[in-house]
């Protein structure tokens, strides 16, 4: 330790953090040390140094909770301590260090070259040096086991050519330490890391019976994720596995690397107990289908859905799960037959359906399978008579437009064009995204209308269909709207396209504007702007949140939301760790502000989100918050928030139906489902919240 600190006393008056400030104030007592650093955090303050000094001087409570604060910063200035702390001789500030290095290897405003080999090189000595000192994974767990798990956990978030290679190393290890090495070298592959040298027989022993969940989930999770086709044999012999997560994952990785020849293993999951299970299975079927020529054993596994519809009409919406995310990834021309079939069975169940519901429920199943075939041939046309009356013309054109953008069909161009004038907000939105996947010249005109619309959110995305359409008449609108930027942050990112693409190089000068700006993602946009614009790479300062921006009130420890659904309640239990994330939900229940809102965004196997007031995914409550990143790592049943990058928090929350690593130290995790996750699995997209309370 004394060279630790040796080294310290060095850097800090080299002036690398603290810029040469000497403080000579009394020492301030743990509790207003604790208190300074959350206030510093929440300004998203450096101190002038003095929030690194709390991380590497002072009492253990103090230099973890310092280092959380930094790990919630994410600035680079910060690696030099980072790097101390993973030297530090006491096991809970290594970890938080640790903690600190994975978060920002995750950070919004991606890290250098440079910066990217400094972190692995401090982590890897880290981990080898605890590797080396405990001689053995028993020993390890036993000695320090929170920071060398969070260690291997970094090292996978990193995903450098090293760290990836130290982590195939770790997988020889005994189960637990191998099966984290596996879940962290999963989280590399995906975020970009090459695979390609893993061993599929050291990965294959990790799927083995009798072995822990975790293990094994660990093995199946790196396994989906290599997408190499060596892998296939394991992947088919996993669908049978015990456990619900690990039959998912599996499923999953065989719709990207499976052949035609698989449908009839997955399809036998489609009869799984687990919705999430068969979800999984649906969509793996329709990716297989794509690949089909000739007859197809997928689309036939598919047609087999139809007797769910029964299922969904008796109130067991979560049937309705592998329908779902079958509409979401939709099929070729070849399949067209099937979500026919399907429908009609939908349609057919409809009238039988034990409540009001449930008839909804089979309605808007119908409109989304309706939409999927819209997307086949690249225009509205079953959307229109979609749905029997139960589902808003509103919903159902919005819910088309947004299909049609993603069509690869060759027909269908402009046909976003007539709804741009729409009155609902959500109908002219998906418009504008069908016409800026295709741009039409008659487009134009009603585009630079949009522009100057009163609905903030339109007008932005109006400035992104502006660019594909390279419409230099759009220019002055476009400028417009750059101007109220500094006042409403969430115009920035389309704003910045529309500018980058019809301004060129004039747009400099008000993208270097911006990077002064309080808000990291206005900052966050503006330089990766900057850096296309310019060819160079551009970093923005750091810049303080201003003492006015909103903070809501910490949420008193022991709360816990109930939200009320027509299908059932869910209770989540919220964190201490994530006191201000926590406080303004609460705040905005006592409010009402939840009350009669739906779930927009509902991802089988994925999550269910809700929260957003416009009901397109793109409200809020008309501020941010910052990120509480926690300890908490994505489980089934865990509460995060949506964002839209760094410190975008608002209203908008989601539960997770199944574990979701690649979340970990990305989404602030601030709770978890205690009572009702059946419920959660009951969700389908236009469910209403019914209200969220308070308890105690």
């Amino acid at each position: 330790m004394n060279s630790v600190y040796a080294s310290l006393a060095a850097w800090l008056l080299a002036g690398a953090v603290l810029s040469g400030c000497v403080h000579s104030s009394p020492s301030p007592t743990q509790e207003e040390a604790l208190a300074e650093i959350a206030r510093w955090e929440d300004r998203r303050s450096l101190a002038d140094g003095r929030l690194v000094e709390r991380a590497l001087r002072g009492s253990t409570p103090v230099r973890i909770r310092a280092f959380l604060a930094l790990a919630r910063l994410q600035a680079p200035s910060t690696l030099d301590a980072v790097e101390v702390g993973l030297k530090d001789g006491e096991p809970s500030v290594k970890q938080a260090a640790a903690f600190a290095a994975g978060v920002l290897a995750l950070s919004w405003e991606p890290l250098t070259p440079e910066e990217k080999s400094r972190l692995a090189q401090a982590l890897l000595a880290s981990e080898y040096r605890m590797h080396q000192e405990a001689g053995g994974e028993a020993r390890v767990l036993e000695a320090e086991p929170g920071a060398y798990l969070t260690l291997i956990d970094s090292l996978g978030r990193l995903g450098t050519p090293e760290a990836v290679a130290r982590l195939v190393e770790r997988l020889s290890l005994g189960p637990v330490l191998a099966g984290r090495a596996a879940l962290a070298l999963g989280v590399a592959g995906r975020r970009g890391a090459s695979l390609a040298e893993v061993p599929l027989a050291r990965v294959e022993g990790l799927l083995q019976a009798g072995l822990p969940e975790a293990t094994r989930y660990g093995g199946a999770y790196l396994l989906a994720n290599l997408k190499r086709t060596d892998a296939l044999g394991p992947l088919r012999a996993c669908l049978g596995d015990g456990a619900p997560d690990v039959r998912a994952v599996c499923a999953k990785g065989l719709g990207d690397v499976g052949a035609p020849e698989d449908a009839a293993v997955v399809g036998a999951r489609l009869a799984d107990e687990v919705p999430r299970v068969a979800a999984e299975a649906a969509r793996t079927l329709a990716k297989l289908a794509a690949r089909c020529s000739g007859d197809c054993t997928a689309l036939d596994a598919l047609a087999g859905l139809a007797p769910g519809a029964g299922r969904v009409a008796q109130g067991d919406s979560a049937a309705g799960h592998a329908w779902l995310a079958l509409a979401q990834q939709g099929l070729p021309e070849a399949g067209r037959r099937v979500l026919v079939s399907l429908r009609r069975a939908l349609q057919e169940a409809a009238p039988g359906a034990v409540s009001e519901g449930a008839a909804g429920d089979l309605m808007n199943l119908d409109c989304r399978l309706a939409a999927a075939m819209d997307r086949q041939h690249g225009r509205l046309d079953e959307v229109l008579r979609c749905g029997g009356g139960r589902v808003a013309e509103a919903s159902r054109l919005a819910l088309g437009l947004r299909e049609v953008a993603q069509s690869s069909a060759a027909g269908g161009a402009g046909e976003g064009v007539r709804y741009l004038k729409h009155a609902d907000a959500r109908v002219r939105l998906a418009a504008l995204a069908a016409v800026a996947a295709r741009p039409v010249p008659e487009a134009a005109g009603p585009v630079r209308e949009l522009l100057a619309g009163e609905d903030a959110v339109v007008a932005a995305s109006a400035a992104g269909a502006a660019a594909e359409l390279k419409d230099l008449e759009a220019l002055p609108g476009v400028r417009a709207l750059a101007e109220r930027v500094p006042r409403e942050p969430d115009l920035a990112e389309p704003v910045a396209a529309g500018l980058v693409a019809l301004a060129g190089r004039d747009a400099e000068g008000v993208l270097r504007g911006w990077l002064g700006h309080p808000h990291a993602n206005v900052r966050r946009v503006a330089a990766e702007a900057l850096t296309r614009l310019t060819g160079q790479p551009v970093r923005a300062p750091w810049v303080e949140v201003p003492e006015e921006a909103h903070r809501p009130e910490p949420a008193p420890e022991g709360t816990s939301l109930i939200f009320r659904t027509h299908k059932g309640d869910i209770t989540v239990a919220l964190d201490a760790e994530a006191p201000l994330t926590s406080g303004n939900l609460v705040a905005l229940a006592r409010q009402g502000y939840f009350r009669g809102l739906t779930f927009h965004r509902v991802v089988p196997d994925f999550v269910a989100q809700g929260g957003d007031p416009r009901g397109d995914g793109e409200g809020g409550p008309g501020y941010s918050i910052r990120c509480e990143i926690t300890h908490r790592r994505y489980a089934r049943g865990v509460i995060g928030m949506a964002l839209s990058g760094k410190d975008t928090g608002g209203s908008q929350f989601f539960f997770t139906h199944s574990p979701q690593p690649h979340l970990d130290g990305r989404y602030t995790a601030f709770g978890e489902v205690t009572r009702g996750l059946e419920v959660v699995d009951l969700l389908l997209e236009g469910d209403t919240l019914i209200d969220v309370e308070v308890s105690p």
